[in-house]
């Protein structure tokens, strides 16, 4: 069975719009000058539209388990490389050739909670990533190097 991460929505994310929501209600309701009621209109307005449209998580709708995402990108020279370490020894990629160019995504979803990472690499075909690999479960500790 495939490994496959959604969207879902952080603590931060939840934190972040319920803050926003607050202060505005808090400002619509001080007694001042109609300057600071907008303000405050407008907070709630962006509370609500950052509720609605922010996740900055990914779980996995199997488990149940939530996982962060970091992202490298490699030139394409670098793709036959980094396949051939993927499933054995991904702590080997030399990340200082990483964002030097586009056309080679490497995507780990990693949680320090569980011990877990994924890792998969893409290739860039013209208007989007396609996937060149499957999908490797390792060590959150054998993968530190790539998620700091």
């Amino acid at each position: 069975m495939e490994t496959q991460f959604v969207k879902v929505r952080s603590v931060t994310d939840i934190a972040v719009s319920v803050l926003l929501i607050a202060s505005g209600f808090i400002l619509l309701l001080l007694p001042t000058n109609a300057g600071i009621n907008i303000v405050g209109f407008f907070l709630i307005f962006t509370g609500i539209i950052l509720a609605l449209s922010v996740r900055s998580d990914y779980k996995n709708p199997l488990t149940g388990e939530k996982y962060k995402k970091k992202e490298h990108y490699f030139q394409q020279d670098m793709h036959p490389l980094i396949a051939s370490v993927l499933a054995t020894a991904p702590d080997s990629i030399d990340l200082s050739k990483a964002q030097k160019g586009q056309t080679v995504k490497l995507d780990i979803y990693y949680s320090r909670s569980t011990g877990k990472a994924y890792l998969q690499l893409f290739e860039y075909i013209p208007y989007k990533y396609e996937p060149c690999s499957d999908i490797y479960e390792h060590e959150v500790a054998k993968v530190e190097k790539l998620i700091k």
